[in-house]
């Protein structure tokens, strides 16, 4: 059995948070994905410190598929540096 893992990543738009689960879902490189909205992140980029609100998404794959799902995320992610924490 290939060791399970939880990969978290934001996200500012809600609609493209879901459109992403759902190709990650279709493409078996998660088992499954939970979108929480409501979040606000604060943040330090070019300086200056931020304040947006955001969509967490939770990532559930496995080892096997991590480097896959890295691949596809960092691709279709619209931020210039995604999150992707691997737990």
């Amino acid at each position: 059995m290939t060791e399970p893992l939880l990969v978290l990543t934001t996200i500012g738009n809600a609609d493209h948070g879901r459109r992403i689960a759902r190709e990650l879902v279709e493409a078996k490189l998660a088992a499954c994905v939970t979108c929480m909205p409501g979040l606000v992140s604060v943040y330090r980029w070019s300086g200056r410190v931020e304040e947006d609100s955001e969509m967490l998404l939770l990532i559930k794959t496995t080892e096997e598929r991590l480097d896959d799902l890295k691949t596809h995320l960092m691709r279709v992610h619209p931020y210039e540096v995604p999150e992707f924490l691997v737990l």
